[in-house]
């Protein structure tokens, strides 16, 4: 099976699972992998694995409306040496203070690979799943895209300082929690703007047309493109930005976007079927774990 395929049959035989986190009584559980062949490219400092890491399962937090409460991780390396795990500490500890939630610790093995694994806890009143958008509604993003496609691209340029700069993401706890009140369904855009859309499309039963000059694009991107099909491909479809997809009534984007600390762009409209980018297909691609 593809990741896709694993997803979907364990989504049908967990009913707690299919969004981005888990509900229990109003506590908000998620829990992620990250691999350093896959995850984290050569110059990735152990701060910034340490952040991205946390901040990856943070923003599944994010993306249900909910508040973080606390994050812990499991840290697997070949040697286990003191500076890289005082930074990896460090950077998980930082990126949970910038957004009210503590690191409270995990647990320590060797592998022969570095990996991470993840969880963060949350709460909600009234989570927002990804099943509930409806025809005729708006389609919304927050902040800009293509941030990490920018900094692959300085890992590969030897910015190494950059690439961990811009692999350093804010999770959008607040703007989840300020959107929670409006949105209709939401998710984080770990996988690409383009599988979002289909995921979340397919949760919902509907489609999305989307305005291609409407969708935000982060300044780095265009540092390193090299024409407009790789500059719509790095905000479309390389993925882990972490910013977060949602769908609102169109009466209610003012009112959302008012109480929010970051950009809220609307892209698109809800449909009847299909996802579509002015008018044309748009391919269910993006960030695949391989």
């Amino acid at each position: 099976m593809d990741e896709r395929s694993a997803l979907r049959r364990l989504a049908a035989a967990l009913p707690a699972a299919g969004d981005d986190a888990a509900v229990v009584d109003g506590l908000i559980v998620t829990t992620d992998m990250l691999h350093e062949t896959t995850d984290f490219p050569p110059g990735t400092t152990r701060y910034t694995a340490g952040w991205r890491s946390v901040g990856a399962s943070l923003s599944d937090v994010a993306a249900m409306g909910a508040g973080a409460t606390a994050a812990v991780a499991a840290y697997a390396a070949p040697t286990l040496e003191a500076a890289e795990l005082d930074a990896f500490v460090e950077g998980a500890a930082d990126v949970c203070g910038a957004v009210g939630a503590e690191y409270v610790g995990g647990d320590l093995d060797t592998a022969a690979e570095f990996t991470v694994a993840t969880t963060a806890v949350g709460e909600a009143d009234a989570p927002v799943r990804r099943s509930g958008a409806t025809p005729g509604e708006a389609v919304c993003v927050t902040g800009a895209l293509g941030r990490t496609a920018a900094g692959l691209r300085a890992f590969e340029a030897d910015e190494i300082d950059r690439g961990n700069h811009l692999f350093r993401f804010r999770p959008r706890i607040d703007a989840g929690r300020g959107l929670a009140p409006h949105a209709t369904a939401m998710m984080d855009s770990s996988d690409g703007l383009a599988r979002s859309l289909h995921q979340l499309a397919e949760a919902s039963g509907v489609g999305f047309d989307i305005d291609r000059a409407a969708v935000p694009i982060h300044d780095a991107v265009d540092d390193y493109a090299v024409d407009a099909a790789d500059r719509w491909g790095m905000a479309a479809t390389v993925g882990e930005d972490f910013e977060l997809v949602c769908t609102l009534p169109s009466g209610a984007v003012a009112a959302a976007r008012d109480s929010l600390d970051v950009d809220l762009d609307e892209i698109g409209k809800v449909t009847d079927g299909g996802v579509t980018v002015d008018g044309e297909p748009l391919a269910d691609e993006g960030y695949t774990h391989e």
